[in-house]
């Protein structure tokens, strides 16, 4: 058990760190990138569509084959995440509303978020804190 605990450790680490490469590398880490991939209607730069493309391109068809496999669990044992009913709510629209136009607005979803504190921007850690805030708002009100 011990063991197992470790090399979960050790393939999350590994796999929040290639997520973190590839999030800086591809550019997704600069705010000014992303408020220029989100401007279709203006100066509209298309470059991280490739990345996201890629990125689905690369996980779908393994995620497919590993469910087609009949196999229930991922290769370290843990059982793989449900995947959630496809209702779309009032609650699912104005969540998806409010990340759009924060997203547009600064530019920075969570995943890039995290990935900006190594900058050391003060804007950075502000944009963390207030995005630890509304987690933890939600989950005060959706009791």
């Amino acid at each position: 058990m011990k063991n197992n605990n470790a090399a979960l450790i050790f393939i999350a680490l590994l796999a929040g760190a290639l997520f973190g490469l590839g999030l800086a590398v591809s550019g997704m880490i600069d705010p000014a990138k992303v408020q220029g991939f989100l401007n279709i209607a203006g100066n509209w730069d298309p470059s991280l569509a490739l990345v996201m493309g890629g990125a689905l391109g690369v996980f779908a068809p393994g995620y497919y084959l590993w469910r087609c496999s009949g196999r229930g669990q991922c290769a370290l044992g843990s059982d793989l995440p449900k995947v959630p009913d496809p209702v779309i709510d009032k609650r699912l629209l104005i969540g998806a509303a409010m990340f759009g136009v924060g997203w547009g607005l600064v530019g920075i979803c969570p995943g890039p978020a995290i990935g900006l504190l190594g900058s050391m921007q003060w804007q950075a850690g502000v944009f963390v804190l207030a995005m630890l805030a509304g987690f933890w708002l939600v989950g005060k009100f959706s009791k």
